[in-house]
């Protein structure tokens, strides 16, 4: 693919809920360009976006998919981002990289709420946005009702520069309200003509308060337009770009991406009134401790930040960066600012799907790529010699779910955290880490549905079969009363035997003050060098689980009496005695189970905070109090048991319709209630 200046690249997001049409849209827009021969269907599992085993089998994407798109001059860069919640921090990592969001948006659902969330998103970066309602071949499809739910959601910012002529079935073209011409489509084939005579005063009307809107923010334009001088298409195209790079206004188009109508217009507009990368702020740096700002300069050093990283099993790492200075050729070598070693990057190519595209150089604001470099992550910056510089990396999302995981094999426990670390390679979000206490393999992904894929991948990519399991929760165990107990370890060998007796006093401690060993042997009653051995005996009592097998906290120990024997005595056999007097002490001292409780912070739209607060009671949840957030949330902050909430995200998102998010920590242990004793110990490590 040849290199494109920077004013002619136009890198676009396209977002939205999931089965809107974004993968299908893609489809549509390589297919008008002449980029593929035929475009596929996603219910067909044959687009050049999806093409991971796991989403032909599922029919939706899981991944950002790049696909470079020339029209009229300019290379329109697709990150085609899923939309199913499990996989919004991919589309989020497209959106930091893009320079104009795509909202495709379904004339039959209407707004759905991936489509708010990912507005939201998009605010708070400052991107441009766009929204293209597609499906209007569709039963139920209808234009209006989908234009005034943008408006109610996103406010007056939502500006339609097209209507549809004729709906569901007869949806055949749109009408152009800036130059008052209709579109049609035959097979593919677009004709201009005059605005049917059945919706011409709707288009006037409309296509009057959108000029009435352009021209309000050009002076000039403005008094010109008062004084009767109607502007022409393209001042009012070149004033609404303003409008459009300063995500003041939202334009919305609207077509099908099955029937191809008006997306060949849809890449017009991305050409016309979208923002080159020239066109967007500086990119914020970090060097020495200080922060600056990096212009995109064609003429700067070249500087760029890898956003996404994929494993191929053939060709290996593959890093995706985006060019923020100056232009990367092949064989350039850049410094790695995280590690401060130098990386070579051979022959940078760009994507279409899977498919690698060699490239000449890639010049400020375009996407690239990069195969082996030595030790580069997802959120590097490569940046010239004597220019460390770095992009500060994007936060990345706690886990919202997490699993058990065991190989099949026992013997690809190893094989089994390899292939897991190269997966978090391509997917940040996805957590790793060995429980030492319950000897878990602990997986932390988005949901339900990422964890099942990158256990389908862990088989098909590194051929390690695993099982899930439910993630063990970590109890304790306590006292509640007083109680002595004595320790004897006697042991007859032939030759020195082993002889300790260690008398102890057990007491419980307030919550949280931990473990207390108190010597208080007097009259040589046991040497003080075996001493150390009581309490260590004891110790490693604890910590191996008391009378229901989970591990001893906040007690008071006191070593007050004992015997030994001047020849058979040793340190093990004191460490023995002593936990042999922990033991029985535990048993006669009231022994309690303390599970954990979390504190867990819950934000939803108001209009779920009853429905939250009742669903917390039934969890034995205690809600410490309600406070307003913003945009008309709630944020409601409880202690809840941890055993309660492991699940809490597939349940919040069926609560919430998928409006609602949380953060937990674990904050301290209570008294388990007795009649969930038994269930609790029969999973304790020791049982």
């Amino acid at each position: 693919m040849k290199a494109y200046p920077s004013a002619a690249i136009r890198n676009v997001a396209f977002v939205g809920h999931g089965g809107a049409g974004k993968t299908t849209l893609t489809e549509a827009l390589l297919h008008r360009s002449g980029a593929i021969g035929r475009a596929g269907r996603v219910e067909d599992a044959a687009t050049v976006t999806d093409f991971e085993p796991e989403e032909h089998k599922r029919n939706l994407s899981v991944s950002v998919g790049l696909a470079p798109v020339e029209w009229e001059g300019h290379k329109i860069n697709v990150f085609d981002c899923p939309g199913y919640a499990d996989f919004a921090p991919e589309a989020l990592a497209a959106l930091r990289v893009a320079d104009l969001g795509v909202f495709v948006v379904s004339a039959v659902e209407g707004v759905e709420v991936q489509t708010e969330i990912m507005w939201r998103a998009a605010a708070r970066l400052g991107l441009p946005r766009l929204v293209f309602i597609n499906k209007l071949d569709r039963e139920r499809a209808s234009f209006e009702r989908t234009l005034q739910q943008l408006q109610d959601t996103f406010g007056a910012g939502i500006a339609p520069l097209e209507l549809p002529i004729g709906e569901e079935n007869n949806f055949v073209g749109v009408a152009d309200l800036l130059s008052d011409t209709a579109i049609t489509y035959d097979g593919g084939k677009a004709t201009t003509g005059p605005i049917p005579d059945d919706m011409a005063v709707r288009e006037h009307s409309v296509h009057d308060a959108l000029v009435e809107g352009i021209v309000v923010a050009d002076d000039e334009l403005m008094e010109r337009y008062l004084e009767g001088d109607v502007p022409s298409v393209e001042e009012l195209e070149k004033t609404l770009a303003h409008g459009v790079a300063s995500a003041q206004v939202f334009p919305v188009v609207c077509g099908s991406a099955t029937k191809e109508i008006a997306v060949d217009r849809l890449a017009s507009f991305i050409c016309e009134i979208g923002p080159s990368p020239v066109d967007r702020p500086a990119a914020v740096v970090e060097a020495a401790g200080s922060v600056s700002e990096v212009a995109p300069d064609p003429n700067g050093p070249p500087l760029a930040w890898v956003w996404k990283t994929v494993v191929d099993r053939h060709v290996g790492k593959i890093s995706l960066f985006k060019v923020l200075s100056g232009a990367v050729k092949p064989d350039e070598t850049l410094v790695n600012s995280r590690t401060r070693s130098d990386e070579r990057l051979h022959a940078p190519f760009t994507l279409r799907g899977k498919e690698q595209l060699p490239v000449d150089n890639l010049q400020v604001g375009d996407i690239g790529a990069v195969a082996k470099l030595a030790d580069v992550q997802t959120g590097d910056t490569l940046a010239p010699k004597g220019t460390p510089v770095a992009v500060p990396a994007p936060e990345v999302p706690e886990p919202a779910l997490v699993i058990g995981i065991r190989p099949r094999s026992k013997g690809d426990e190893d094989k089994l955290m390899t292939s897991l670390h190269r997966l978090q390679d391509e997917d940040p979000v996805l957590t790793v880490r060995r429980d030492d206490e319950t000897h878990q393999t602990l997986l932390g992904g988005s949901g339900e549905t990422h964890l099942a894929i990158v256990t389908e991948r862990l088989a098909r990519k590194f051929g390690v079969e695993v099982e899930t399991e439910p993630v063990v929760v970590p109890y304790r165990e306590t006292v509640t009363g007083r109680a002595e107990a004595e320790g004897k370890y006697k042991k007859q060998t032939g030759g020195h035997g082993q002889f300790g007796v260690a008398d102890i006093r057990m007491s419980p401690r307030d919550r949280g003050e931990g473990f207390e060993f108190i010597d208080e042997i007097v009259g040589g009653a046991i040497p003080r060098q075996f001493i150390p051995a009581v309490q260590k005996g004891i110790e490693e009592a604890m910590a191996g689980g008391g009378v229901h097998g989970w591990p001893v906290v906040d007690v008071s120990v006191t070593l007050f009496d004992g015997k030994y024997h001047s020849v058979d005595s040793s340190e093990m056999s004191f460490k023995m005695a002593g936990s042999l007097a922990f033991r029985e002490a535990m048993e006669k001292a009231g022994p309690i189970l303390l599970e954990p409780i979390s504190k867990l912070e819950v934000t939803v739209p108001t209009a779920y905070q009853g429905d939250v607060l009742g669903d917390l009671n039934g969890r034995r949840g205690r809600v410490q109090g309600t406070e307003s957030g913003n945009d008309g949330e709630s944020i409601v902050t409880a202690l809840v048991p941890t055993s309660e909430i492991l699940r809490y995200a597939i349940d919040l998102r069926s609560t919430t319709g998928g409006r609602g998010r949380f953060h937990a920590t674990h904050d301290h242990y209570d008294p388990l209630p007795q009649h969930l004793w038994a269930a609790v110990s029969r999973h304790a490590p020791s049982a």
